[in-house]
């Protein structure tokens, strides 16, 4: 199958906490024979800022960040796709290109990929104008990263034809145990970038519990940080390349995962940091949210938090050695269960089915 997908980036990390899920799951539906060409725009100096090669599994097209720049890109797209995604957040003219790609091919797979799903049916079901709710049902496929049963029934009552959630994973040649490293050795480290509705859980879960342990040292990476006043125990790193994410989950005695506000309310919404601290055998503390279990064990393979207080009191619990059976559990269980080369599987699965369906219409 041809796949014309248009997202964020492809090739850089920069404010682009997508990109670990894109590079995983379309380098698998490479290795299943399928032709990716990804379509990315030159904005938010991503470019400046790449932290891979173009890929020898994808085709990457750079277009200005234009109004004719996203036209040109998307009649390309559009050409000789089997399967056309318009993901959420490209990040410039989204409105434009969300309403253009259910009229851009006839032939293909139509398929609207919501690397946010909760936060855009939040969004949906406050403003009965959104463009989303116009368009939605001209697109064949719902396709999310996360949110389960929730984000399934909200699109499908939103009026998408099917929605189908293919959740963030491991790639395990990329996120993997190496050896710790001084220089970002802590007792708890959190990865992420600075955004509205995830600030007031991290004010909750890390920064609370650093203020409550000043005598344990805290790292923060990730972007828009540096102008918050931040406990003196907290040190900031600023963006965290990719190249670095395994040292950095593997370098503390524990990492800490915070979901954003919507993906927590609606549940079963794994984030990318998850599956790759697990992927290098790191201790992991969770905010608590829905459907964590299906994931991971709870005390077994994952520690869960309900508060500052609760994180707090993991780190007081915690020996060296508990966090590393803890780390070794998750490894496990990931590598077993929860890797993009599965995700391939069961998305290539529900393509194959739906050319299925339509042959059998002609």
């Amino acid at each position: 199958m041809r796949i014309s997908f248009f997202g964020s980036s492809l090739v850089s990390s920069y404010w682009n906490g997508a990109c670990t899920y894109y590079r995983g799951l379309l380098k698998e539906m490479a290795r299943l024979g399928h032709v990716i060409t990804f379509y990315e725009p030159d904005a938010y100096d991503r470019q400046k800022h790449r932290d891979m090669a173009d890929p020898a599994w994808a085709t990457v097209v750079v277009y200005p960040a234009t109004s004719d720049g996203w036209q040109h890109a998307l009649e390309m797209g559009a050409r000789n796709a089997d399967l056309l995604v318009k993901a959420s957040g490209v990040g410039v003219f989204d409105a434009e290109l969300e309403q253009a790609f259910p009229q851009a091919s006839s032939h293909a797979i139509r398929a609207y990929w919501d690397v946010d799903a909760p936060a855009t049916l939040e969004a949906m079901a406050e403003n009965p104008q959104h463009l989303l709710r116009k368009v939605i049902s001209s697109y064949d496929v719902v396709f999310t990263y996360g949110g389960g049963d929730p984000v399934v029934r909200g699109y499908m009552a939103m009026g998408a034809k099917l929605c189908v959630p293919i959740y963030n994973a491991l790639d395990p040649e990329t996120h993997h145990p190496v050896e710790r490293r001084n220089d970002l050795g802590c007792d708890l480290s959190l990865l992420g970038n600075r955004l509205p509705d995830r600030e007031a859980r991290v004010e909750e879960f890390f920064l609370k519990a650093a203020s409550l342990r000043p005598q344990r040292s805290f790292l923060l990476g990730g972007s828009g940080w540096q102008w918050r006043t931040l406990p003196v125990n907290v040190r900031h790193l600023g963006h965290v390349g990719t190249a670095d994410h395994n040292a950095f989950f593997c370098s503390g005695l524990a990492t800490l995962n915070v979901n954003r506000a919507s993906m927590a309310r609606f549940g079963f919404s794994p984030p990318t940091r998850i599956f790759e601290a697990a992927g290098a055998a790191a201790c992991l503390i969770t905010d608590h949210w829905a459907g964590i279990d299906e994931f991971l064990e709870p005390d077994r393979e994952i520690l869960v938090a309900a508060s500052g207080e609760d994180v707090a009191s993991h780190l007081d619990a915690l020996t060296p050695e508990r966090a590393k059976a803890i780390g070794r559990e998750a490894y496990r269980r990931v590598l077993a269960h929860h890797t993009y080369a599965q995700r391939a599987i069961q998305l290539s699965e529900v393509l194959d089915g739906m050319m299925s369906v339509r042959e059998a219409a002609e």
